[in-house]
C-alpha cells in the first residue's frame, strides 16, 4: 500500500545539490489503472498502481533496458522527466521526495512524503517552506500529467508557481 502527501513548495530548500537525487523517465501505458515504466538512474521498472489519491495499491517488478526502451516507444502522450532529491526530516523516518520536473513540466516542483499509515499521514505537519496540499488535485498526478495538452500544461505551471 502506497500512502502518500503531495505538496506545492513555496521557496527551493537552500543546498539541494547536497542531498542524493534520482534522475527519473517515466512514461504511461495506461492511466486507469496506472501502469507506468520508469528509468530510476540505471535502474527500470514496471509499476502498477490501484485507483486512488492518497492511498492505493503499488506493486513494481524489474525490467531489463531492453524492455524499457521498447515500451517507451508505446506509452501515450508525455513522456515525463524530473529530478528527486531525497530529503530526510529530521527527527523522523520520513523523508520529502522533491521533484523538479524538465522537459514540458520545466519550472513545477512537487513535494511528496510517504507514510506507514493513513495515522501517520493525517498527524504530518509540513515544513514551513511546503505551500499548497495537492494530494486530492489529480491535475498533480503524473498519469494525468502525462495525458496534458500544451495549454493545459502551461496553466499547470503557471498555477504551480504562484507560491514561489
Amino acid at each position: 500500500m502506497e500512502i502518500e502527501r503531495k505538496f506545492l513548495i513555496n521557496q527551493i530548500p537552500e543546498q539541494l545539490e547536497q542531498y542524493l537525487k534520482k534522475e527519473l523517465t517515466q512514461g504511461y501505458l495506461c492511466t486507469s489503472p496506472v501502469v507506468r515504466i520508469r528509468q530510476q538512474n540505471e535502474k527500470y521498472i514496471l509499476t502498477y498502481k490501484s485507483d486512488g489519491m492518497r492511498s492505493r495499491i503499488e506493486q513494481e517488478m524489474p525490467l531489463t533496458k531492453d524492455a524499457f526502451e521498447h515500451l517507451l516507444k508505446k506509452t501515450d502522450g508525455n513522456v515525463i522527466q524530473k529530478t528527486r532529491y531525497l530529503l530526510p526530516i529530521d527527527g523522523t523516518f520520513l523523508t520529502i521526495e522533491l521533484d523538479e520536473f524538465h522537459g514540458n513540466f520545466e519550472g513545477i516542483y512537487l513535494a511528496e512524503v510517504e507514510f506507514a499509515s493513513d495515522a501517520a499521514a493525517d498527524e504530518f505537519n509540513p515544513p514551513e517552506w511546503f505551500d499548497e496540499e495537492v494530494t486530492y488535485d489529480g491535475r498533480f498526478h503524473n498519469s494525468q500529467m502525462s495525458q496534458m495538452d500544451t495549454k493545459a500544461i502551461s496553466e499547470l505551471i503557471t498555477y504551480a508557481k504562484k507560491g514561489m
